[in-house]
């Protein structure tokens, strides 16, 4: 096991790995910028070393000053945790030509799945169904013309290297192709230094589904069930739970045994996330996230499996010793993640230093987060800086304790997105479970 692993990230993450390396003896090294000099995962940190400016671009994303740091510090690993530099094959690569081992998937699985329509030929390859759409990009706007004549619209033209709605354009007429294409590619290239897209046919009502994997360095795969990760606004997911309430078992153990035959056939190592849309009965592959998810404490309560100890053991060369059969969710969670944002005012991020903090206690009730009261939320960073999660032995304990929490959850000082959770855990659609993708922006915000 490793001596000493630096965390490569900031926040609530970078706590998270912090008690996880405590836990097993392991020596956290902190890194942080300007704004962040005494930030809570600085002070949990056994070390920490300023790596920069307050912006992301020089610091959490400055790839040299980070190995510098890990040198200054002597340390066996690098752990990215999700975000900045946790999907970047380029920075993985750099990691493991290093001394250094890298906390993650190997740079070049992460190259496969970092590109769309790479990773969906790997996944039908395996048997995996993906939307219907190209495998390979597309070169002029006629392209988009010929698919929609054969598959008919709405369209989908995605970046293939994009992610969490950018470079995704929906065509809904003929009209709309040539604006459509071009603004696609232009996003690509502005945002993921890749211009080719792809096509799909675009679901208009899906639901939004996930399935948490690891797998070791020995070939050893374990899916360890699925969350549902619906409730979103503008591609960014505001709630998750598990188990979904759309699938039955059958459809359940179909989705997961999918997800570990996808991976698997990728030569996947590490904790991942293999994303699905559901509607209608069906289910297609969309994406994978080679990283630590933020919705990860949902599977932990579940399975009792602590995925980032696991993270750390795996990249040491350790073998998993959970078999399939033994993972076995029990119940059912929620997470509601507390972002400093006005959620009636078109959720705008309001930075600002919480003059009160005290968050949730009780039985069912987890709190992650990367402050403590007095600390102040940056401008220059995601504005999540907790999460809330509650489980139950059903979705309607769930939701009850949820509501609990909630209420007694006190901020002050910053706006927080607790309002709308409260509003959510009282929608008639939600409780019946009618939500979409879209549900959020159609029915609780108005658009």
């Amino acid at each position: 096991m490793f001596e000493k692993v630096l965390i490569a990230n900031r926040g609530e993450i970078a706590v998270r790995i912090i008690q996880a390396c405590t836990d097993l003896g392991i020596d956290s090294v902190a890194v942080y910028s300007d704004a962040d000099e005494t930030a809570k995962h600085v002070r949990r940190a056994d070390e920490a070393f300023h790596i920069g400016g307050s912006k992301a671009q020089d610091s959490y994303l400055d790839r040299e000053r980070l190995l510098e740091a890990a040198r200054e510090a002597d340390v066996d690993a690098i752990h990215p945790g999700y975000g900045f530099l946790a999907e970047n094959e380029s920075f993985a690569a750099a990691v493991e030509d290093s001394e250094f081992v890298w906390v993650g998937p190997p740079s070049e699985v992460m190259a496969d799945f970092g590109e769309k329509t790479r990773s969906r030929t790997i996944m039908a390859d395996a048997g995996v169904p993906i939307v219907p759409g190209t495998t390979d990009p597309v070169n002029d706007p006629a392209d988009v013309e010929a698919f929609a004549d054969e598959h008919g619209y709405p369209v989908a033209i995605k970046a293939d290297g994009g992610g969490g709605g950018r470079g995704l354009k929906v065509v809904g007429d003929p009209d709309e192709i040539e604006s459509k294409y071009r603004e696609a590619v232009r996003e690509g290239e502005a945002y993921f230094d890749n211009p080719n897209v792809y096509l799909e046919k675009f679901l208009e009502n899906p639901r939004h589904i996930e399935v948490q994997v690891i797998a070791d360095r020995h070939g050893t795969v374990r899916h360890l069930g699925e969350r549902d990760c619906t409730i979103q606004r503008r591609q960014q997911k505001l709630l998750e739970e598990s188990p979904s309430p759309v699938l039955d078992d059958g459809a359940r153990e179909e989705i997961c045994a999918a997800a570990r035959r996808g991976v698997a056939q990728a030569g996947y190592v590490n904790a991942g996330t293999v994303e699905f849309l559901y509607e209608d009965g069906e289910y297609f592959f969309l994406e994978v996230n080679a990283r630590i998810q933020v919705e990860h404490p949902v599977t932990e309560t579940l399975t009792g499996i602590d995925l980032v100890k696991w993270q750390l053991r795996v990249a040491a060369g350790e073998e998993l010793t959970v078999s399939q059969e033994e993972v076995d969710p029990r119940g059912a969670a929620m997470e509601f993640r507390i972002n400093a944002e006005d959620p009636d005012n078109d959720f705008t991020p309001l930075p600002g230093t919480l003059s009160t903090y005290e968050p949730p206690r009780g039985i069912g009730v987890r709190v992650d987060d990367g402050v403590d009261e007095g600390d102040s939320i940056a401008p220059f960073y995601d504005s999540m800086f907790a999460k809330v999660v509650v489980t139950g032995a059903d979705r309607e304990e769930v939701i009850a304790r949820g509501k609990r929490a909630l209420s007694e959850t006190t901020i002050e000082g910053v706006p927080t997105t607790i309002p709308f959770h409260q509003r959510l855990l009282e929608d008639d659609g939600f409780l019946a479970n009618e939500q979409t993708t879209n549900y959020v922006d159609r029915e609780l915000v108005g658009e």
